[in-house]
């Protein structure tokens, strides 16, 4: 449909940094302490992540490579696997032995990752921007034009490392930051939505359809969520597995495919690995991320109590 601008895993990472700045601005705004904050935002991200790097790096890590139970746990590429995973690093990591099909993402491990180097990056910025009393529209709208001028001009970007890709994504973020920022009632407007998908039909012909994603597709994002669908209520009833899905989807879909001899046609990978995430997920929220969650709301309780 773009001609080959994208793939839909990377629209995917469009709408994954778009949702999370609606939800991560509208956290600091509700929160009022950016200690808090902080806290909350650390503890929705770490400890999920450190249960999925011991589950991946000790449990699948083993039952894939090819290298001795042995070998495997005193190979050094196992102790650069949790240090670079740990420290967020932007590469993924290989396990030693490990390749799970002969193709050029056989031995991808995680390619999800590398996007929570740069989303804990955004939850930094919200937080220096409220700090500094600048979480407002204004603010927004000038970091979803830099967001958008940063895709145009990508290239330019590539020596500026980390703070460059900040400035490739930053739009993305910023788009959710604006929706959450203008008030509801202006924005929630059926032909606003017709409006953007139109846009993005013709940003997609135009060559063009990256850079205007987070003007056209950011609107779309939230408005769409934002719509009560009471059939789809049923969704939320069992936690959130959002984060849970994200971190394991990649992992577990390569698994499949190493267990199948990489014979199955895609749209079987994919619903049986969505099939598998949705069972790991529902076990990470109500194993790991919710308590740590919960740790959070109980830390800012006491804050408040020892406050008053």
């Amino acid at each position: 449909m773009t001609g080959g601008q994208t793939i839909l895993g990377l629209v995917g990472v469009f709408v994954f940094f778009t949702i999370s700045g609606y939800l991560v601005t509208g956290s600091y705004l509700s929160t009022g302490s950016p200690g808090r904050f902080a806290l909350k935002r650390g503890l929705r991200i770490f400890p999920g992540l450190w249960v999925n790097l011991l589950v991946v790096g000790l449990v699948l890590g083993p039952l894939i490579s090819t290298l001795p139970l042995g070998a495997y746990l005193t190979d050094a590429g196992l102790v650069a696997f949790f240090h670079n995973n740990l420290l967020l690093a932007a590469t993924d990591t290989p396990l030693p032995g490990v390749m799970f099909s002969d193709n050029q993402v056989g031995h991808l491990i995680n390619g999800a990752l590398w996007t929570l180097r740069y989303e804990l990056m955004m939850y930094v910025m919200v937080l220096l921007l409220g700090l500094a009393g600048l979480l407002r529209l204004s603010v927004s709208l000038f970091l979803l034009v830099l967001g958008i001028t940063g895709i145009g001009f990508e290239q330019a970007l590539t020596p500026y490392g980390d703070l460059g890709e900040w400035a490739w994504l930053v739009g993305f973020f910023a788009a959710g930051m604006v929706m959450r920022l203008l008030p509801e009632a202006r924005v929630q407007d059926r032909r606003l939505a017709l409006l953007a998908v139109i846009g993005l039909l013709v940003s997609g012909w135009l060559h063009v359809f990256i850079m205007l994603f987070p003007l056209f597709g950011g609107y779309l994002t939230i408005y769409l969520a934002r719509l009560h669908t009471p059939r789809l209520d049923f969704l939320g009833r069992y936690g959130d597995l959002s984060y849970g899905l994200y971190i394991y989807g990649w992992p577990i879909e390569q698994a499949l495919v190493w267990a199948t001899g990489d014979r199955l046609p895609w749209w079987q990978v994919f619903g049986l690995s969505l099939a598998f995430a949705i069972l790991v997920a529902l076990l990470s929220w109500h194993g790991v991320e919710k308590w740590a969650l919960r740790l959070a709301h109980r830390s800012g309780q006491s804050a408040a109590a020892g406050g008053s």
